[in-house]
């Protein structure tokens, strides 16, 4: 179950580690090369996800009613806020440390977000970990990139990152119990689409809300409990 959060946190190790002795920083137009490259890689391995669904109906319902919940209630908002808060928060306590600016960056931009929640809530729901790898992959690019400008902090925030997406994993994994394999298999749909939206971000050819369409995520399990 903790297979996916495991190699997450040691990408962000190694990554960060790689970042270090970088040490003067990545040139801006091969940063761009890399995450473009990770980005198409990512919306590849959604349209593969999206393949695995198997009541298109439902999986648009999901969909619609999932990013529903999610703009009334502000997820994407209210997490981002939530964010910049600790950040600031942090900042504010530890002004002079380079160390704790490397492992709070690290941590907000690789333990906060739709993947960071996306992947653990896939692991624990359904036992694969297609999410997780894709993450694994962007946050060991990223710590590479934070590393070698922020320094030794960056290679620490796996172990806060890592603790987050555990404690979401063991939540996910209580409900896991309620899952059929049909079950499986369009929650596992919906988490490709949501990766490939994630992908079509990161290439900036849109710019959506992603942290909004969590929730379609539990709408096969409130559905099936209803019908």
């Amino acid at each position: 179950m903790f297979y996916g959060v495991t190699i997450d946190g040691i990408a962000i190790f190694f990554g960060g580690l790689l970042g270090l002795l970088l040490n003067k920083g990545i040139p801006e137009h091969l940063e761009k090369s890399v995450m473009n490259a990770v980005a198409v890689s990512a919306i590849f391995i959604g349209v593969q996800g999206m393949g695995s669904g198997e009541n298109t109906i439902l999986i648009i319902l999901a969909m619609v009613f999932g990013v529903v919940i999610g703009e009334v209630l502000g997820i994407d908002n209210k997490v981002n806020f939530l964010a910049d808060k600790l950040s600031d928060k942090m900042a504010y306590v530890n002004s002079e440390s380079t160390f704790s600016e490397g492992l709070i960056t690290g941590f907000l931009l690789m333990g906060v977000g739709a993947l960071s929640i996306m992947g653990p809530l896939e692991s624990g729901l359904t036992g694969t970990h297609d999410i997780m790898m894709t993450n694994a992959v962007i946050d060991g690019v990223t710590s590479i990139i934070l590393a070698s400008s922020l320094g030794i902090g960056v290679m620490f925030s796996a172990v806060p990152v890592f603790l987050s997406k555990a404690i979401t994993v063991i939540f996910a994994g209580s409900l896991n119990t309620l899952m059929t394999d049909v079950m499986i298999n369009d929650i596992n749909a919906i988490g490709g689409i949501l990766v490939m939206l994630i992908g079509l971000n990161l290439l900036e050819v849109t710019d959506l809300k992603i942290m909004n369409f969590i929730p379609a995520i539990f709408i096969p399990i409130a559905l099936f409990f209803l019908y």
